[in-house]
Order: structure tokens, then C-alpha cells, then sequence
């Protein structure tokens, strides 16, 4: 397989701490570029923006683009016209629909679309899956709270429309759900907490459901301090299994079956070099549909000033 020479496009937080250190550990994958008007890393080419880099950068065959959900979808049109192979930090868009003219535009183009959902690739999430296809689901609960001023600080966007707010790590519970259940998922109540002076919400309350009428309840919440909350339970006919640390740990009762450091990103780069090599896409928007869903349904509850 040829070396995948790929560009970072937005040099944020998780750009820095995630993606660059997994590519360097990817066989088959290079940083070749970084487009973001403020980066700064050695020996790797910057560029001012996505434009700039393609006019005049170095060859490359994808970009990796970590920019905000808002402006992810255009530049992904920008890319696939150019002739590259195109991977999306969650959430992929800042809509649904956006997220479909992309599809045969990379078809036509030869090219890969990879909306990529990083929780998925947590060690504990299909060892889980194992366990749960043999045996009978009564109730899902899922707890999400972290601090936003220590992931998230100074970033904007977040609380702006098409930002997602909570959603944006409440997305990886969701996203690592769907892949768990095989039956679809829908949202059946919703309370979202929108600070006064924001347009996403702090904090949610999520009631949903399968087509068997499963419960799944489901809290999340950007204003946790000291410890960090990321867990699933199942109570299931075998007795409770637990996902917590995002996906890095699993019980099965008290016993425990996998506690291990995550490398969601270097699994996450694996698999878009093996797309790219296959020119196939792997967009999966059923994370993403229930939180439009939850949007839809929701019920506005006003809460106090968040201030960063």
C-alpha cells in the first residue's frame, strides 16, 4: 500500500493531542501539511487556510479536517473536487442533510468519505458488542459529564448555532450506542439546558427508545469538575455490563474484561488508510440523526450565564 500523504486542516486542541501523535505511530500515514491560519509545529508546512494549501502546497492524497461542524462541509466539497480523500472529525457536519451531496461526489471522484466516529474505536466497545449479541437487554443508561473549561477552553464555536454545545462529547456516547444496538434508536423526550447567553446547550436529558420499546436514558453535562464521567450500563439477562472511560474500560458484573489505554486514533487512521487504499466511504449519520432528533423534540430550559 502507498504512503497516504494527508493534510490536517485546523490545528485545534484535539488536533494537536489526537491526530498528529497518530499519525505518527500509523504505518501507511503521513502528515504532510497543516492549513490553519495559527498553526506552528515543526518541520511540517502550514498554510493560511484549505485554498492555500491545495494552490500551493505539497502532493497530497487526503485531508483530515478538524475544523469547527459548521464550516466542515464545504471544505469537504473543496477537497473531493480537488481530488482528495476526505476524513471528518465528529460530528461530521453541523446538519444532516448536509452530509449527503457529499456521498456520490466522492463516489464519482473514486475517493473516500470517512465520518468518523473516534468512541467507536475505543478497546472496550466490541468486546462489548460480543457480550450483548448473546443476551437480552432490559435498560440502557448512560452518563456523560465532563468539563467543558478543561476540553473545550476558549473555544466559541462550541456555543454557537451548529456548535452542538454538550452534544459535541455526548455525541461519542450516542455514537458508541448505535453501534452496540442493532435495532435504530429514536429520541422520545428531551430537556435541553441553554445557558442565557449561549445557542447550544450545557446540559441534556435524553429519553429514547428501539423498535421494542428498550428504555435508554441518557445525561449529559458540560459542567462536571474533579473526576470526568463517561459511562454505559446495560442491565442485561447475565447481570449489569458497564462501559466507562469512554470505552477504555468494560465489567461484566464485578469482573473486570478489559481496562486499557485508549488508541482510538491511531485505530481511527488504520481504517481511513485502508478506505482510501479500497477507495470506499464509511458514513454512518445515525449518531448525528439523534441529535437533530433531540433538537427537534426538545424542551428549552434557561439556565445561568456560562462564562469561559
Amino acid at each position: 500500500m502507498n504512503e497516504l500523504r494527508i493534510a490536517l486542516v485546523g490545528f485545534g486542541k484535539i488536533a494537536q493531542t489526537r491526530h498528529v501523535p497518530a499519525m505518527v505511530v500509523t504505518p501507511g500515514v503521513t502528515l504532510a501539511a497543516i492549513a490553519d491560519p495559527k498553526a506552528v509545529l515543526a518541520d511540517v508546512q502550514q498554510f493560511a487556510s484549505l485554498e492555500d494549501l491545495l494552490r500551493n502546497g505539497p502532493e497530497i492524497d487526503a485531508v483530515a479536517l478538524c475544523t469547527p461542524p459548521q464550516v466542515r462541509t464545504a471544505q469537504a466539497y473543496i477537497a473531493l473536487t480537488a481530488g482528495k480523500h476526505v476524513l471528518l472529525e465528529k460530528p461530521p457536519g453541523a446538519t444532516v442533510s448536509e452530509i449527503a451531496p457529499l456521498l456520490p461526489l466522492a463516489r464519482n471522484a473514486g475517493k473516500t468519505l470517512f465520518a468518523t466516529w473516534h468512541s467507536r474505536f475505543a478497546p472496550a466497545v466490541e468486546p462489548a458488542r460480543a457480550l450483548l449479541a448473546a443476551r437480552k437487554i432490559s435498560q440502557v443508561t448512560i452518563t456523560w459529564k465532563e468539563d467543558v473549561k478543561v476540553w473545550h477552553p476558549g473555544q466559541a464555536w462550541i456555543w454557537q448555532p451548529g456548535g452542538f454545545g454538550v452534544f459535541d462529547p455526548g455525541i461519542n456516547a450516542l455514537s458508541i450506542l448505535t453501534r452496540l444496538l442493532p435495532p435504530p434508536v429514536f429520541v422520545t423526550r428531551a430537556d435541553l439546558d441553554f445557558p442565557v447567553n449561549c445557542a447550544a446547550p450545557i446540559a441534556v436529558e435524553l429519553d429514547m427508545a428501539d423498535a421494542t420499546g428498550l428504555p435508554i436514558k441518557a445525561v449529559f453535562d458540560f459542567r462536571q469538575t474533579g473526576p470526568q464521567t463517561w459511562d454505559i450500563r446495560f442491565e442485561t439477562d447475565h447481570g449489569p455490563l458497564v462501559l466507562s472511560s469512554g470505552g477504555a474500560r468494560l465489567n461484566d458484573g464485578e469482573m473486570p474484561v478489559v481496562d486499557a489505554t485508549k488508541e482510538e486514533y491511531p485505530q481511527l487512521y488504520r481504517r481511513f488508510a485502508e478506505l482510501a487504499a479500497q477507495g470506499e466511504s464509511d458514513v454512518d449519520l445515525a449518531p448525528l440523526q439523534l441529535v437533530a432528533d433531540a433538537f427537534l423534540l426538545g424542551r428549552r430550559r434557561i439556565v445561568e450565564a456560562f462564562e469561559d
